[in-house]
């Protein structure tokens, strides 16, 4: 794995931040990404004597121009393709209900959980089919599955949506040497839980999945030798807690 490079998009915190520690950790050399440089530096610092394996760019994913400058700057400062692509950065909305949600906040979600990784791939893709050679994760979300007021609308039709292109990557490239991984959570203690109209508390967060356990998960299915590819993952905190008050703070919240 010392010769990969990684890019991990929403790098400056939560999962990102966990699996950019973990893959320094194992020497591989990794792209850090996010909209706030000194979230992006607070990640380099806390891997400790492995920093020099994290190399933060900040990039603003919520536009073609942005993915297209931040694919130029790793095709001008790296000497290796990107043959790990980890697709973490995420939002949700603060109104989640279909009938409620205007259609700026459903237009944000989809673009940054779906167009983003669409074209973030796109970029990738071309130098990991010419060396037959790559590896791409997504973080979609339990909410594909299973759709709800929890996550909202835009986000379980988004996160829908990149779970079905995983699924038509490896369709159309698994012989070049291509493998692409949807990894569905469920609720994970991390930042984007902010975003809800009850905003989960410590005790309730407890009982969740921390980035920890998924950077885990996500460095497991990188690892794997390249004949292997774990298509799909579906994981969920053991507990299960009662969600009734958020759904109906959700429902309730309609401006």
């Amino acid at each position: 794995m010392n010769e990969k490079l990684c890019l991990i998009t929403g790098g400056g915190s939560g999962i990102g931040r966990a699996t950019a520690i973990k893959f320094a950790q194992n020497k591989i050399n990794t792209i850090i990404v996010g909209r706030r440089n000194d979230a992006l530096e607070e990640t380099v610092s806390l891997a400790d004597e492995n920093s020099d394996f994290l190399k933060p760019i900040k990039a603003d994913l919520s536009t073609e121009n942005g993915i297209n400058d931040l694919f130029y700057s790793v095709k001008k400062n790296f000497d290796n393709n990107v043959n790990i692509l980890v697709n973490n950065a995420g939002s949700s909305s603060k109104i989640r209900s279909v009938a409620h949600i205007p259609k700026n906040q459903w237009d944000e979600v989809v673009n940054i959980n779906l167009n983003s990784v669409y074209l973030l791939c796109q970029k990738f893709l071309n130098d990991m089919i010419k060396n037959k050679d790559g590896t791409i994760i997504t973080i979609s979300s339990m909410a594909a599955l299973k759709p709800g007021l929890l996550g909202g609308a835009p986000y379980g039709a988004a996160k829908a949506g990149v779970t079905n292109l995983m699924g038509a990557i490896n369709s159309e490239f698994s012989n070049d040497g291509i493998r692409a991984t949807a990894i569905m959570p469920g609720e994970v203690d991390t930042p984007i839980l902010n975003n809800r109209a009850k905003i989960p508390n410590i005790d309730e967060r407890e009982t969740m999945m921390k980035p920890e356990d998924l950077a885990e998960i996500i460095f497991l299915t990188a690892n794997l030798n390249n004949r292997t590819n774990i298509e799909t993952i579906v994981v969920n905190a053991t507990y299960k807690r009662d969600v009734s008050d958020d759904l109906k703070a959700a429902r309730e919240k309609t401006n």
